[in-house]
């Protein structure tokens, strides 16, 4: 089973856990980490002679064209992140179209290639935003993978499908959720990013194996660049839980991710998109 191998591109000062306490405003006078970071990634995926897709900031890829051209040249997909990780849900549906537009020419300029996969900042694709993937259509995405079907409390659409579904009747876009698992009737979170780096290594195996197993469905795997790096600044004023959230656990991830990706077979995510039969529910 083929599943999909990605990484959210954004550095540690963009994520959502930190926007009340790190202004727009500020990001350009913050010492970046981001490029240095997705080249570990880069090395740690040659390392295990596989592929992924990168959603990519816009903002990033402005600002670090050369880094974008070597993800290309590695052999990986290159997608969208939207503009500056702004939420869906905190924007109209003209902003998003401006949104995806900003961010699609500054990524397709430094890669070279077309950009057809689309990834909503912290999965804010919900019911709050049933606009959203007609958007995406006519701006002529082939795929997203901006839901996570669980109740969180920074994201979450839980009534919405777990596997692959045409969220449109008149369209072909595919929306592609994070992987999540079942047990005792409740869904569980399982698609990587903190929860696969605080929880046990076994949790994550126990689901990605379920997945791919009793459901025959591919899991859709997902992290941050910046956790992979344990020596970032702290930021004090940030609230607790984010603090916790965002850095614990910095120094496993990596050993994690090499197990993970030597256990199971992973790929890019256009890849996976084109084995699909999704559901039009």
């Amino acid at each position: 089973m083929l599943n999909a191998l990605s990484v959210d591109v954004e550095d540690a000062f963009q994520v959502g856990a930190f926007e009340t306490t790190i202004a727009r405003e500020d990001w350009d006078r913050l010492v970046p980490r981001v490029e240095a970071n997705t080249d570990k990634v880069l090395a740690l995926f040659a390392g295990a002679g596989v592929k992924g897709t990168f959603f990519t900031l816009g903002w990033v890829a402005h600002r670090y064209p050369a880094l974008i051209r070597r993800i290309v040249d590695q052999g990986h997909e290159i997608a969208s992140h939207g503009w500056d990780h702004a939420r869906v849900f905190t924007m109209t549906a003209a902003q998003f179209r401006d949104d995806l537009v900003r961010a699609r020419t500054a990524i397709e300029d430094a890669a070279g290639v077309a950009v057809t996969g689309y990834r909503a900042p912290s999965f804010s694709i919900d019911a709050r935003t049933p606009w959203a993937h007609g958007v995406l259509a006519e701006a002529g995405y082939a795929y997203s993978s901006s839901i996570a079907p669980v109740a969180h409390d920074h994201y979450g659409w839980p009534d919405a499908p777990r596997f692959a579904w045409r969220p449109l009747a008149d369209a072909d876009l595919i929306e592609l959720p994070v992987t999540t698992a079942k047990f005792r009737g409740r869904t569980l979170a399982a698609g990587g990013g903190g929860f696969f780096r605080m929880l046990p290594y076994g949790f994550s195996r126990w689901a990605i194996r379920q997945v791919n197993g009793e459901e025959a469905r591919p899991a859709i795997f997902y992290f941050h660049p910046w956790e992979i790096d344990p020596d970032q600044p702290r930021v004090p004023g940030a609230p607790l839980r984010s603090r916790i959230r965002h850095f614990s656990r910095l120094a496993a991830m990596e050993g994690k991710l090499r197990r993970l990706l030597g256990e199971f077979a992973w790929g890019r995510v256009d890849a996976v998109v084109a084995g699909q039969a999704p559901l039009r529910p």
